[in-house]
């Protein structure tokens, strides 16, 4: 557990209107009134000369909030190229102690939010002292009215059922909740993204930006005020001379409504409008994909048995039964090695050969791709660069790059160093010529072991955290080179599933295998996953098997994968074509507003109903996506939905039922709504329109 700290900067905020506040500086006990506030003054008056800054630290064992005022300060508007983005870098330097902080600010004027990242930089000739204790966020809120403060998170990644579970918990006054991933992974077991809900219907959402292990503390001070910390967990540490180091990035987004939910849109729309990936200066839509009839016969794992005939053969039947998907995708197995099975290797043990298998591939992946681009395709391809198995290519061929474990194992991984610059400029080089040569559009990126006992055990003394700072700047780095390689590329972030998920990763990729839940066959899991997600990020995906409607709507979000096993005579073609065309209907309803139906009970049980909104405010049209589970006994739950009009009419269609049509109005629909399923293990789309 990491330390407790005292509060360094408190900004109160009495929300009037749209975020209108009256707030004190606590520090200089002067009122500033403002209504409404614009994010620039927020800014501006929190980033301020003799003001201490809404982070903290120790150096030298003295706490930043008892010195830094006294330090050099400037301030510099920097150029932005979205008029609705602010940009600011706010300087705080020490001759004397050889130290110089950089906070570069982004201030989003369309969503009243602002995203922070600090760079410590050792301006002395020799060593610093040690930086401890280093919260890049340390803020009071407190609020005119007094009452329950809320914490509304998720489930981060655990490879369950109930990955991405959606949690609400009432803080008690004095209480510490602390949260951290486990394994140097952002989202394995805790979730870096929160809404804070006040007593005054207003609040904020908090994400945080790092890609390792982040730790963040909320505390309830009082009945009016909660305290926001926010750093990585493990980090103590003194800089060489010219040395510079970042930080995590800190988000926070205001909000003003009765319910919390309109929150949790704004910052839904603020992802996709500033923390997605842009192509042509829009947020990229990640694709519908497809494999090359996925799951081959034991002892086959992945795609360890492909060849590049069949490969192509599948191309040209997806082809034939009019299922071209827009990505397909040839995930782990296509090295050499990975297909030896008579020697104990598989597609997992033998990561690190990223040489295709030349016996399976003669011409290398090419073929593939230029048979996808016939069809209108693009073509994805899986690798895992960051896990290094021993004997292996890389590990053979550069040790010095490979981080290990001393004492460790012979079957333990080794980690390849991005840390170290010229390692990750050689294998971004290699990347970018195997995906040139192999006409890859897309990049997927895996990374299957927990990297935080590496950095710990390669860590020079004294200088606890360095190791995971830089192997993520490596990675920052490693995936902008690629995105500017490659302009209309995108990035698809798997780690055992979604387990590195954060605002700085969902900024350059998205997750289209979200969770590697083992039971590939249970459509419960998928709708507790599509459920809990959709409340934060509108950008993920999975994988469906089967085409029954059920499972078929249970695996539907904003990016789905199909492995339909298209030789199996047991199947139907067409089956297949009326998923994907309900698919298409829907499909673009993903990226509107979000509203959960059934709240937050655990989603987990087969007894219940599971059911989900999703509103389009631009035209006022809607679905409702809804199940009733196997062993649910209730053949009719009322929903209230959200964010239609009270004062307009809707007319309500069922897909599966052409006969089906009912006029309410808003008014009827957001108090309460009938839906019916007849049987268990049975689902229900509704689309709503105006009434014209």
């Amino acid at each position: 557990m990491y330390k407790r700290l005292l509060v360094n900067t408190t900004i109160l905020l009495f929300l009037l209107g749209l975020l209108g506040t009256d707030w004190v500086a606590a520090q200089q006990k002067k009122t500033y009134t403002a209504n409404p506030v614009q994010i620039s003054q927020w800014i501006n008056s929190t980033f301020a000369r003799g003001k201490t800054p809404p982070f903290s630290f120790v150096y030298d064992g003295v706490e930043s909030k008892n010195v830094i005022r006294s330090w050099s300060f400037t301030s510099n508007k920097l150029r932005s190229e979205d008029p609705n983005v602010l940009k600011y870098r706010f300087t705080y330097e020490s001759k004397r102690t050889g130290l110089r902080i950089d906070c570069d600010v982004d201030g989003y004027t369309d969503f009243n939010a602002v995203k922070w990242v600090l760079y410590f930089t050792n301006i002395g000739d020799g060593d610093s002292k040690t930086i401890s204790d280093l919260k890049v966020i340390d803020l009071d809120f407190e609020y005119v009215k007094s009452g329950d403060f809320i914490l509304h998170s998720a489930e981060g990644n655990h490879i369950s059922k109930a990955d991405f579970h959606p949690r609400s918990r009432v803080m008690a006054v004095g209480e510490n909740i602390q949260i951290a991933p486990e394994g140097g992974r952002s989202s394995e077991v805790a979730f870096p993204f929160f809404n804070i809900e006040s007593p005054a219907d207003q609040g904020f959402i908090f994400a945080v930006g790092w890609s390792g292990t982040w730790g963040s503390d909320f505390v309830k001070k009082s009945d009016k005020s909660i305290t926001v910390k926010s750093g990585m967990k493990r980090f103590e540490s003194y800089l060489k001379s010219g040395e510079t180091i970042r930080t995590p990035s800190m988000c926070l987004m205001f909000w003003n409504s009765k319910n919390r939910i309109d929150g949790h849109n704004k910052f839904r729309r603020f992802v996709l409008a500033h923390q997605s990936r842009k192509i042509d200066g829009k947020f990229a839509k990640y694709p519908l994909s497809s494999g090359f009839n996925y799951r081959d016969p034991a002892p086959c794992t992945e795609y360890s048995c492909l060849t590049a005939d069949y490969a192509i053969a599948m191309i040209r039947r997806y082809t034939q039964f009019g299922l071209v998907p827009e990505v397909y995708w040839l995930d782990a197995g296509w090295y050499t090695g990975a297909s030896n099975f008579e020697n104990g290797q598989t597609w997992a043990n033998t990561v690190g050969n990223w040489t295709v298998d030349k016996y399976r591939f003669p011409n290398g992946l090419k073929p593939i791709s230029d048979e996808a681009h016939k069809v209108g395709a693009k073509f994805m391809v899986w690798f895992e660069p960051e896990r290094v198995i021993r004997g292996t290519q890389w590990a053979e061929e550069h040790p010095e790059w490979m981080l290990d474990i001393p004492n460790s194992n012979k079957d333990t991984y080794l980690l390849f160093d991005l840390g170290n610059e010229d390692a990750r400029k050689w294998m971004t080089k290699w990347i970018i010529d195997m995906m040139h040569e192999n006409g890859i559009d897309y990049y997927r990126q895996d990374f299957n072991m927990q990297p935080d006992i590496y950095w710990e055990a390669n860590d020079e003394p004294g200088r606890a955290g360095i190791k995971e700072i830089r192997h993520i700047e490596g990675l920052y780095a490693f995936w902008d080179d690629l995105l500017k390689e490659f302009p209309n590329m995108l990035i698809d972030n798997c780690a055992s599933g979604g387990r590195r998920l954060d605002l700085e990763t969902i900024s350059r990729s998205a997750p289209l295998w979200r969770s590697d839940y083992y039971h590939y066959d249970d459509p419960d899991g998928y709708q507790g996953h599509t459920y809990g997600l959709n409340y934060f990020l509108p950008l993920h995906g999975t994988g469906i098997l089967q085409t029954d409607k059920y499972s078929f709507r249970s695996s539907m979000s904003s990016a789905l994968i199909y492995n339909w096993k298209i030789t199996d005579k047991h199947v139907s073609y067409v089956d297949m074509q009326s998923c994907l065309n309900e698919y298409a209907d829907i499909r673009s309803y993903y990226y509107e507003d979000y509203y959960p139906l059934v709240g937050i009970e655990d989603i987990t049980r087969d007894n219940i109903w599971v059911a989900y909104q999703l509103h389009k405010p631009s035209d006022e049209s809607g679905v409702v996506v809804a199940f009733r589970r196997e062993k649910c006994n209730e053949d009719k739950l009322t929903v209230k939905l959200g964010g239609v009009l009270a004062d307009k009419s809707y007319i309500i269609t069922n897909k599966d039922n052409s006969d089906f049509k009912v006029i309410k109005t808003g008014k009827e629909l957001s108090e309460g709504f009938d839906l019916k399923i007849d049987n268990p293990r049975g689902s229900l789309l509704l689309h709503y329109t105006l009434v014209n």
